[in-house]
């Protein structure tokens, strides 16, 4: 008789069933089930950026490609080949293997997969609909742990959600200012954009976890704009995920054509591609990877507007997706990431406060939201975004419960948690633009005008920016957050929102935790990032 392998739980994997869920009963065992297995780096545990490069002028700054990249810190392929041994003995299917993406995918059945991965999968009914779970941690094969970072898509609960709000209106005194609406091109006018480019040559990846676009839409749309040129949009299909229209504006579609639409309307000449993926941790994780390491569009920025509270995310998903966002930045690729709706709490009802992820991430440009009042092609008037007495929302923002705090942002203020224990992280957001439903953006969504606000606005608003710049520059902007800093604290590159709050942050004069260092003076980033970096801004930055 064989004696049993030794397994260890995979550190980072535990889960709990959702608040409010009830168990139904185990899983049906011939379900088939796809897992996406993650790889530690060939380099292991060498980091993958170095803080020194991103302090360069753009210009001076190393970029690997994306084949360089997989030689440098793909998996290795003596990894695969021990995944593809322990697929053989549970009877899984290799459906996937990318040692760029360090992705293994893995085919099948509930019951193979409980016994590979020492897991009982349950169902689940939750008010927002059933799932397949699992609670405590994954077991692994001693021999595997040091190759295995994550296991992912065994539980495939609903992980993040979309950041958009949709217009509700306003009645009485307030109304006439503000119930406003602007098209993405007005904001970028507003915000001083850069003029004489219109992002070509370059390409913005979308990630969407749900809904779809209508291209017919989207021709009324840029039609109605009157643009000069007409945006390219493409979809791809990540896993089980397609561009597919519900119907519904208020639903995904919304957040997808929102996303398209303001990011294509600032830059016209540049291609737009959505990546498809179910809205799973496995969904999310392979939706950015996907989009980071593809060389047949290589894009430039990835603009993400989906997440939730990092409460709600197993440590292995939040380790591997910030590797994610390192790994983007090492190839060039900007991340402007929504900082969420639901104010300081995020969300969640535990009397606490929470940020969203992935916005949390140190590697990303977090994007959170203001109430835009402007009269012409003038601002009158920007102030945090906050509307939770009208059920409108308010921006994300905070200190990071899993994340240090990074280099960038030594010396800008960022406070402890409002928390008990008053912990000390990474300071959400870095940024801000128009958010505000009642100042919201002019969009068409399932062949209906609407008028939809949301953090899920400010990402793409970002987007469009540095594609305008990375056109002008020639070259990628790539990790944009060290150089955005010291200039920053010198002023003159952001309209500094000092007035509201989002529940416990309040804004004041240079970074807060509500609208980080302001919105954009677009023209002014661009003239910065396109210039040198001094020895100051180099030291102010954090080598």
């Amino acid at each position: 008789m064989s004696t049993p392998r030794k397994t260890l739980p995979l550190a980072g994997s535990e889960r709990a069933p959702l608040e409010g869920a009830r168990e139904i009963g185990p899983a049906n065992p011939n379900e088939t089930v796809d897992i996406t297995i993650r790889l530690r780096s060939r380099a292991g545990k060498k980091p993958i950026l170095n803080s020194e490069e991103f302090t360069k002028p753009i210009e001076k700054r190393t970029i690997l490609s994306r084949k360089e990249f997989e030689q440098r810190h793909g998996a290795d392929p003596e990894s695969i080949v021990r995944i593809e041994s322990f697929a053989r003995e549970h009877k899984l299917i290799v459906k996937e293997k990318s040692p760029g993406r360090r992705t293994v995918i893995l085919s099948g059945t509930v019951a193979a997969m409980n016994q590979a991965f020492g897991v009982a999968l349950k169902e689940y009914d939750h008010p927002t609909g059933k799932y397949r779970g699992r609670t405590g941690a994954i077991q692994l094969p001693a021999e595997l742990h040091d190759v295995v970072e994550g296991v992912f898509g065994l539980d495939n609960r609903p992980q993040a959600k979309p950041h958009f709000r949709r217009r509700h209106g306003r009645a009485g005194a307030r109304a006439a200012t503000v119930n406003l609406s602007y098209t993405p091109v007005q904001v970028a006018t507003l915000y001083d954009y850069p003029t004489g480019v219109d992002g070509s040559g370059e390409c913005i990846a979308l990630v969407e976890l749900g809904g779809g676009y209508n291209p017919t839409d989207l021709s009324t749309y840029w039609s109605q704009l009157k643009l000069s040129k007409t945006p390219t949009v493409s979809a791809v299909s990540v896993g089980n995920g397609s561009n597919n229209p519900t119907g519904d504006p208020n639903g995904p579609d919304g957040e997808v054509m929102l996303d398209i639409e303001v990011c294509g309307a600032i830059a016209p000449g540049a291609k737009i591609v959505a990546y498809f993926a179910e809205n799973t941790d496995a969904g999310f994780l392979n939706a950015i990877t996907t989009a980071v390491h593809d060389s047949t569009n290589n894009p430039s920025v990835l603009s993400i507007s989906w997440g939730g509270p990092e409460s709600s995310w197993t440590q292995q998903a939040m380790t591997s997706m910030d590797e994610a966002f390192q790994s983007a930045a090492a190839m060039g690729l900007t991340v402007c990431v929504a900082a969420g709706d639901d104010g300081s709490t995020d969300g969640v009802t535990d009397g606490l406060n929470h940020v969203d992820f992935p916005a949390s991430s140190p590697n990303v440009l977090a994007c959170g939201g203001t109430e835009l009042v402007a009269s012409g092609n003038t601002i009158t008037n920007e102030t945090v975004w906050n509307e939770t007495a009208n059920n409108e929302g308010a921006t994300g923002g905070g200190v990071s419960d899993v994340f240090p705090l990074p280099s960038y942002q030594n010396g800008v203020g960022v406070p402890p948690s409002a928390n008990p224990g008053k912990h000390v992280g990474r300071g959400v957001p870095d940024v801000a633009g128009d958010a505000d439903p009642s100042t919201g953006y002019v969009t068409r969504v399932d062949g209906q005008p609407d008028v939809i606000g949301g953090t899920s606005a400010v990402a793409p608003l970002w987007a469009g920016l540095i594609v305008l710049i990375n056109e002008s520059i020639g070259k990628p902007a790539g990790f944009v957050n060290p150089l955005l800093y010291p200039d920053a604290s010198a002023g003159g590159i952001f309209n500094d929102i000092t007035s509201g709050n989002n529940g416990a942050y309040s804004a004041g004069p240079g970074w807060d935790a509500c609208t980080g260092l302001g919105s954009p003076l677009g023209s002014q980033i661009a003239a910065v990032l396109r210039t040198p970096a001094t020895s100051t801004q180099a030291k102010r930055a954090g080598t």
